[in-house]
């Protein structure tokens, strides 16, 4: 039973025996978990954005050619994206705080390593097990969250203050990183590690200790061919834009990757304690939720791709001035986020992440009808930053409270890796079809008109978002109308 169950009143009007807890009171101690987790997601923000800052001075020092420094961030695509999934749910069978503390260290060791590693491959090897440690860390951190503050108001606020560090981390990395590369890029991969063995301590001082889950066992059928199948599947969409989609390899792959994650499907039904219980696809708004993130995150991070190429490929802008020039977005979300706790409270989730996709789409469609050859950053990108901040900000707090409302502790882990796994892997698989556009259209002109397709494209992704929430919205407005309607004789 869940709280809103619980809190519903008696027929006559009294309040139910069973009532909602009592409005959380929150503690130093609480602040300072909260500031553990809220750290680690600012790492992992500040990390990506850092690094795809440094990516030409890696390339010029270490000898690497375009391909290679592409790896360089797939590599964390693929360890990140591959792994959540089983990263929630070892955090519910082996215990949270373990999980994460341990993931953190290995995040730390593996940040030290790549910025002392003098060869391209060790270099791409550590980045792979620093998305494997992310993989543990980011579903962990929100199932410690949601685990440890209460649904509701104390929930729903927490989640606003860990979405503004997420942003921040992302917008700080920009701007860190266009400053670090100027004194030498090992930086960008050095600077994190303090900052996450301080965590790391404090985690440890406060973080409340839990039990691993009392029944259960580990799928170790479902993890690898869920594993193997993800991997298999975000490599093919990575690299398909340079091979072909009807290379006979990314074919290959991709009947592999089906293979096995139809494999997956069939064991999760077969098998005593699954690593995903399939039921909670059958529930609507985790669905939606999961749908939502990838047109969240597919949309923004390939816009902002193809902006980050536009602006110092073509206009030849320096790192530094490209990351101010994006920064609106990232400012936006970091204030607006803390009051979206408040809005989940007052008006829920559904009418927020709604409003969320209205401004996406509202901002792909005022570049598409604005931007033309060369688009001008007054009257075209400010303006389409501010409404992709805005989207920004009410749809992150809000998709992740919609992803883990009414579920069970035990299972708090797999409903926060699921939704962020979604993000990660629908945010590749969008990228990999936008720059495949992008470089299909390369000989289009020059200006913006090679974008022209990819920005398409992305507008199309946050349509189709919206139209997943809203048309269940208005099915269920009508249902109820006809059921308020009396019936005529």
């Amino acid at each position: 039973m869940t709280i809103t169950e619980t809190s519903q009143a008696s027929p006559t009007g009294a309040p139910a025996s069973t009532e909602a807890p009592a409005e959380q009171s929150w503690t130093p101690r609480l602040w300072g978990v909260l500031a553990v987790l809220c750290a680690v997601l600012f790492l992992d923000g500040l990390d990506v954005s850092m690094v795809g800052v440094a990516l030409p001075s890696i390339g010029t020092e270490l000898g690497l050619s375009t391909t290679s420094l592409q790896w360089i961030v797939n590599g964390y695509v693929l360890g990140y994206g591959g792994l959540l999934l089983l990263g929630g749910r070892t955090a519910d069978l082996l215990g949270r705080r373990r999980v994460f503390l341990i993931a953190l260290g290995v995040f730390a060791v593996a940040s030290l390593i790549g910025g002392l590693v003098n060869d391209g491959t060790l270099l791409i090897a550590t980045r792979f097990v620093k998305g494997l440690a992310a993989a543990f860390t980011a579903p962990t951190a929100l199932s410690i969250l949601t685990t440890t503050f209460h649904e509701g108001p104390a929930r729903n606020r927490a989640l606003s203050v860990f979405s503004v560090f997420g942003a921040s981390g992302y917008s700080s990395g920009l701007i860190l990183g266009g400053l670090l590369t100027s004194v030498g890029w090992r930086w960008t991969f050095l600077t994190p590690v303090p900052l996450a063995l301080l965590a790391l301590v404090v985690g440890i001082a406060l973080i409340p200790k839990d039990k691993p889950a009392a029944e259960g066992g580990h799928d170790l059928v479902g993890a690898i061919t869920l594993t193997t199948g993800m991997l298999l599947a975000v490599y093919t969409v990575v690299t398909a834009p340079d091979r072909g989609w009807l290379d006979p390899l990314t074919i290959g792959s991709i009947v592999v990757a089906a293979a096995l994650l139809a494999g997956f499907v069939i064991t999760e039904q077969k098998v005593r304690h699954p690593l995903i219980r399939l039921g909670i696809l059958r529930v609507g708004t985790i669905v939606r939720a999961n749908v939502s993130i990838i047109a969240l995150f597919g949309s923004y991070m390939s816009f902002q791709f193809m902006m980050t190429l536009y602006l110092q490929d073509v206009l030849h802008w320096s790192p530094l001035r490209m990351a101010f020039a994006l920064l609106p977005a990232g400012i936006i979300v970091a204030v607006g986020s803390p009051f979206v706790g408040r809005l989940i409270t007052r008006w829920g989730t559904s009418r927020l992440i709604i409003s969320s996709m209205v401004s996406l789409a509202l901002g792909y469609v005022w570049f598409l009808s604005t931007a033309g050859n060369t688009p001008n950053y007054a009257f075209t990108i400010f303006p389409t930053m501010i409404l992709l901040g805005g989207g920004f900000a009410f749809g992150f707090s809000s998709i992740m409270a919609q992803a883990t409302d009414g579920i069970e502790d035990s299972e708090q882990g797999l409903a926060s890796g699921l939704v962020q796994t979604s993000g990660q892997v629908g945010a590749a698989l969008v990228l990999a079809a936008v720059t495949a556009l992008v470089a299909t259209d390369s000989n289009a002109g020059g200006g913006f008109a090679p974008f022209q397709p990819g920005l398409n494209l992305v507008t199309g992704v946050a349509i189709v978002g919206l139209l997943f929430n809203i048309v269940p919205l208005l099915a269920l407005n009508r249902s109820r109308a006809a059921a308020a309607d009396p019936i005529e004789p």
